[in-house]
């Protein structure tokens, strides 16, 4: 069976490293240290691979065809996209980050990348507040700039989760003056759920990634961010994927089997004050 790449969870390739993206996809082979030690070596022949996830907060690279990176990725039988728009790019809480509008502008070249608008999935995630004085703030307000931009351009999936708060996240936010907040669960349930009725009013479908606590809401669906069955469904000449949960995720991820292709030490200068993933820190 094919495999489905992904490229990255672990930094924002497209973004950041382009030529190694794009001469990794020429040699036709990608070397990506292990979690463990050791180089695990994965094959990216067209002919092996599946689908092609690309992850990232500025598509601009591939777009302007950055090293060839576009050219290269058109040699693959799909692309599907998650494309990262909080709201917050170029705030001091994702520095590196382009501006919303910014981003948002890419959408239709997205579309017309991917070759159909269920090939894109937009990801307002994290949802952050933090305290400034006395006024708790929030991201919260951007989302129906978001949901706008989906709908216009025919992208009907919008990916959601509230910030998990690791320790070395917080020592971050901390040492950068930042106080972080964390609603309990109910809190963030009410949000969701308000979120969900301008998702439906605007025909979009609302996921939640590894946030079961959000399951049982009224037009909230658990997030497989990788989905075997849908990349099935997508593929040009409908070739089978696994449909296996990929056990190198977290328990309460649902994405099927994929092979990343990234790698913590390259790491990613977005400077977001809630990454999890910075090796630097």
């Amino acid at each position: 069976m094919k495999a489905v790449i992904s490229a990255s969870r672990r930094t924002d390739l497209v973004a950041f490293f382009p030529a190694w993206l794009a001469s990794a996809l020429e040699k036709r082979s990608a070397r990506v240290p292990g979690p463990r030690g050791g180089v695990r070596r994965i094959d990216l022949r067209p002919e092996r691979v599946h689908t092609v996830v690309l992850w990232s907060k500025n598509f601009e690279n591939v777009l302007r065809n950055e090293a060839g990176l576009m050219d290269r990725l058109a040699e693959f039988g799909q692309l599907y996209l998650h494309f990262t728009v909080t709201g917050l790019g170029g705030t001091p809480l994702e520095p590196g980050a382009p501006e919303a509008a910014e981003a948002l502008a890419q959408l239709p070249a997205l579309v017309a990348l991917a070759g159909d608008p269920r090939r894109v999935s937009l990801r307002f995630d994290p949802i952050l507040f933090w305290r400034e004085g006395r006024r708790v703030r929030t991201n919260l307000d951007f989302f129906d700039n978001t949901a706008a931009a989906a709908a216009a351009c025919g992208v009907r999936d919008v990916r959601l989760s509230f910030a998990q708060w690791y320790r070395k996240a917080r020592r971050r936010a901390s040492a950068g003056g930042w106080d972080v907040l964390d609603p309990p669960e109910e809190e963030k349930r009410r949000h969701t759920a308000a979120l969900a009725s301008e998702a439906r009013a605007r025909g979009l479908n609302l996921w939640a990634c590894c946030q079961p606590f959000l399951a049982g809401l009224a037009g909230i669906r658990p997030s497989a961010c990788i989905d075997g069955r849908l990349l099935e469904e997508l593929h040009p000449r409908r070739e089978p994927a696994s449909h296996l949960k990929d056990r190198s995720q977290r328990p309460d991820c649902l994405c099927t089997e994929s092979l990343d292709i990234g790698s913590y030490g390259q790491a990613c200068p977005h400077g977001c004050v809630y990454c999890y993933a910075n090796p630097a820190d």
